[in-house]
């Protein structure tokens, strides 16, 4: 509307006036611009701000072209200062080790100094900060007035100096052609720290090695060896020690008492049991054999009361494994047990403590004293790598080695008055050794002979007898100093199966009793061969069986007392008047109940019976060798008085 309104108001002949034409964005933008505007741009204001920047440095460039300060020359290349490098590793540096420049020097000089220096020990010091002139052996530069190897006369290469005394007179400074060097150092010992560094490494090195590893594993089978008394006190009333023989039992007690007889048991008097695995070998008390000693599986050994209540005494724990044999000495006083865990220990019987300990890394299958006095310091034991070792108990050391066997060795035996042995071993042989010297005198082995695992020496004294793996007891015949194997003898009827079940005689020597694999006790008589007395005894395998005390052990951990084996009754005199209650040599029988006084009448009433029965037997025998010789005096009367036929004479 506004266009057609200026449209019509010029004239129609007139000229067309220039007039602007509105654009409606300029009315907007100047309506916009009118509004208040905001700048958000900062002040920027026009001076020019000119700084001297630094340059940095190549540490590479060979080039300076101006003269830079040391701050400038050694700043770091960028970022701020490390505070936990030191001034040297901050550095500038061409390699690991540090700034290396090239320097020029002669190589004469170069190679003069090093050949003195690894010849003569100095040379010069190349540094121009060095106080010293030398590097080295400065010592040995001032006396040579720093002389190089190039100018000297001599050389390195010299003969050392010994020291010299040729004088054969001087029996002790005679030094001849092997002296010492006269520069040489009789002692070097590092200072006290190098050694713990040392010993460090030497103690490392030894637990990588075999040996160190074997040692470990040893480690692991040491325990705290204890002991446990279970009586009330270890001595009676009167001050006497556990250890003593009881006065009062009704046995003769004495080490050279022999019975008159023995008899086999008859029924079972009692049973220990206190261990809980199998019983490996027992052992009496030497001399009054009123104790007895145990060793088991279950790794303890067992002191038990023969006598009284019976019961167990003392209990000693010291081994890891298994105890495979044991020992008294000759008083009681200590023993020894050898165990699976390849240690020997010396125990003390009365205190339970472990006086010495002994191993070289193997098993000990038999431990044995030597049975002399004088030699109760000195043992032997069978190992199982094919040796016996001698050991010496108050030392502790090694005195004698027998390694002439083929397997292990099962059995020691001492005989000839203690100055021999033998021993069996799984290679099937007996070999006989002297005491102290490493070579067996004699080699007993034969093709029907098999391996013998356990041997007994007779009371005797003259006889050995093995329980030989072929379910048969072998022996042998000691004569002199010589032992004979007897072929043709030999006991059987058990069944071993295997087992190294002892043997033993009785103390008149007329039983020989053992053990089989079904737990059953054999009793054969000596002089027939043949089985007197056989029973079962244990559920399992019976180890050892001990005649005369009648006490039997089972791989069950339990013993069996056996009735009337032990002793005859001592001799009674019943012509004397009243009865006399003593021994043959005179020691009186005590009598503590009234039950034992009447059972002491009934055997002196029953002596007298059976001495007025022999003295009727002997009459009649008497009266019946009369009669006979009165008879056959009668017919020869007769025969002289009958007439002879003519043509006869008398032939005297």
């Amino acid at each position: 509307m506004d266009l057609l309104k200026d449209y019509g108001e010029g004239s129609d002949d007139g000229e067309v006036e220039d007039v602007p034409m509105k654009n409606p964005l300029d009315e907007a933008n100047q309506k916009a611009l009118s509004l208040p505007s905001v700048n958000l741009a900062p002040p920027v204001s026009g001076e020019i701000v000119v700084r001297n920047h630094a340059p940095l440095f190549d540490p590479k460039t060979k080039e300076l072209m101006r003269n830079p300060t040391y701050e400038e020359l050694f700043k770091p290349e960028a970022g701020p200062n490390n505070p936990f490098k030191s001034e040297s590793q901050t550095a500038q540096k061409n390699m690991l080790t540090g700034f290396v420049e090239p320097a020029h020097f002669n190589a004469f000089h170069f190679d003069r100094a090093i050949r003195s220096y690894d010849s003569l020990g100095y040379a010069e010091d190349p540094s121009a900060s060095s106080q010293t002139q030398y590097v080295g052996d400065v010592k040995k530069a001032v006396e040579s007035q720093g002389v190089s190897l190039f100018e000297s006369k001599t050389t390195g290469g010299e003969k050392r100096k010994r020291v010299t005394n040729y004088n054969s007179s001087d029996l002790e400074g005679y030094t001849g052609p092997w002296a010492r060097f006269v520069d040489e150092k009789a002692v070097a010992k590092p200072e006290p720290e190098l050694q713990k560094e040392m010993d460090e490494i030497v103690r490392k090195r030894k637990l990588k090695s075999r040996a160190g590893r074997k040692a470990a594993q040893e480690e692991q089978h040491l325990i705290e060896e204890s002991s446990t008394l279970h009586i009330k006190g270890d001595a009676d009333y009167q001050g006497r020690s556990w250890m003593d023989p009881p006065k009062y039992t009704g046995t003769n007690l004495r080490a050279d008492f022999i019975p008159e007889r023995c008899f086999p048991p008859t029924k079972q008097a009692h049973t220990y049991s206190s261990h809980t695995k199998a019983v490996n070998a027992i052992r009496w008390f030497p001399q009054s054999a009123h104790m007895f000693l145990s060793c088991s599986m279950d790794s303890k050994v067992k002191l038990w009361e023969v006598y009284g209540n019976r019961k167990l005494v003392r209990t000693y724990i010291g081994h890891k494994m298994p105890v495979r044999d044991i020992c008294f000495n000759n008083d009681g006083t200590e023993f020894l047990t050898a165990s699976f865990d390849k240690y020997i220990k010396l125990w003390d019987t009365e205190t339970g403590v472990v006086k010495n300990r002994f191993t070289i890394g193997h098993k000990a299958y038999a431990v044995k004293f030597n049975p002399d006095d004088d030699k109760q310091n000195i043992f032997l034991s069978g190992m199982d790598n094919k040796k016996i070792i001698q050991w010496d108990t108050r030392t502790g050391e090694i005195e004698q080695e027998y390694d002439r066997h083929l397997g292990p060795v099962n059995s020691i035996t001492f005989f000839d008055k203690n100055r021999r042995f033998c021993s069996t071993s799984d290679d099937k042989s007996l070999r006989i050794w002297e005491w102290g010297i490493p070579v067996d005198t004699k080699l007993i082995q034969n093709a029907g002979l098999h391996s013998i695992p356990t041997m007994t020496k007779s009371p005797t004294e003259k006889w050995i007898v093995g329980q030989s793996m072929d379910n048969r007891i072998v022996l042998f015949q000691l004569i002199d100093d010589k032992l004979r194997f007897a072929k043709k003898k030999a006991f059987r009827g058990h069944n071993v199966a295997g087992y190294s079940c002892s043997v033993d005689f009785s103390p008149d020597m007329s039983f020989l009793t053992s053990g089989d694999a079904d737990g059953k006790v054999f009793i054969w008589d000596w002089r027939t061969h043949k089985i007197v007395s056989t029973w079962k005894a244990h559920d399992n395998m019976l180890r050892s069986c001990k005649c005369a005390y009648s006490t039997t052990t089972a791989l069950r951990g339990q013993y069996q007392w056996w009735k009337n084996p032990v002793y005859v009754a001592p001799v009674i005199h019943p012509l004397r008047r009243g009865p006399d209650f003593s021994f043959v040599d005179g020691r009186k029988m005590p009598i503590t109940s009234e039950e034992e006084l009447a059972h002491r009448k009934h055997q002196v009433d029953l002596g007298k019976k059976v001495v007025k029965y022999l003295a009727q037997l002997k009459e009649a025998h008497q009266l019946y060798e009369h009669h006979t010789e009165m008879g056959s005096r009668k017919r020869a009367e007769e025969e002289r008085l009958l007439p002879r036929d003519k043509g006869t004479e008398e032939i005297f």
